[in-house]
């Protein structure tokens, strides 16, 4: 995964300086460019973060919504989850319990188990798995589309300043001609997860346009699958004039609006008392 990170890291580095001079030279203005690059820069800081999160989400043809409240930190990566609503509760601590997460649901038996947060029932009905919670991804998302894209950065335009959620931002809306589909071949040993990431696609735009939502182990070898050819067609974004990060994100692709994002409450690098990541911390009901 590290490396992977790199990889996005560089490709976007390569990206700005290419086709940010190119659009520079078309448009004359590096603004969307600036704004990006001290996004990039305000989330590599990002060592804790506090948020509430409202999630949208398309599952088949129809929409699911979730609130949540989430501690974080990076390095090494720790995570508290809450759904107030379903009374569901999630402890992940990196290098832990064989990485597994601590979850507290709200179902019977009502039982604390341990889970893989890549397995079938941590996943199911999800977008993305929790260690995709947080601003890292959400970066290496938008340096993965801006890097397949050939017209990159020259497909992002800037709206000016609005506000949304509670924040002055800086509102950026991205969108390309150039989104389409492809078609892949399993390979030996590879998953839905794996391919997506292999290809830098969305790993539920791929799982939908296969019937694969809730398929969750290694495909057949040899089949065959389509395969978007960018993360999304189009991405509307709130930046925080103040924080340089997200506090709201739209993704689009040919059917429409597939995911959504809004972020409340957002404190960054506010120090988290390590006992907040342990089951016995006051509050918790693991």
């Amino acid at each position: 995964m590290d490396y992977y990170v790199k990889r996005i890291l560089l490709l976007f580095i390569g990206v700005f300086l290419t086709l940010g001079f190119a659009s520079w030279k078309r448009n004359n203005d590096l603004k969307p460019a600036r704004i990006m690059a001290q996004m990039f820069d305000s989330i590599k800081a990002i060592k804790t973060l506090r948020a509430n999160i409202s999630a949208t989400e398309r599952i088949d043809k129809t929409f699911l919504t979730a609130k949540s409240e989430i501690k974080l930190q990076t390095a090494p990566r720790r995570l508290y989850f809450i759904n107030r609503q379903k009374k569901l509760e999630i402890l992940y601590n990196q290098g832990e319990l064989n990485n597994k997460a601590l979850v507290k649901p709200h179902i019977f038996p009502y039982m604390t188990i341990s889970l893989d947060p890549t397995g079938n029932l941590m996943r199911k009905n999800q977008h993305y798995t929790i260690h995709e919670l947080g601003y890292e991804f959400i970066g290496k998302s938008m340096a993965l589309t801006l890097s397949k894209d050939k017209d990159g950065l020259a497909n992002m335009k800037y709206l000016g300043v609005h506000p949304k959620n509670g924040y002055n931002c800086y509102l950026l809306q991205y969108e390309s001609k150039h989104y389409d589909y492809t078609e892949y071949t399993v390979q030996h040993h590879e998953t839905a997860s794996s391919i997506a990431v292999k290809l830098c696609v969305n790993d539920y735009l791929l799982r939908d346009i296969n019937d694969l939502l809730n398929d969750f182990g290694y495909l057949k070898k040899g089949r065959k699958l389509k395969v978007p050819t960018l993360y999304c067609k189009k991405a509307v974004i709130y930046i925080d004039q103040q924080l340089m990060i997200p506090v709201s994100l739209s993704l689009y692709d040919d059917k429409g609006l597939f995911e959504n994002y809004d972020y409340t409450g957002v404190e960054v690098n506010r120090p988290i008392h390590p006992e907040e990541f342990t089951r016995a911390y006051k509050g918790y009901r693991f």
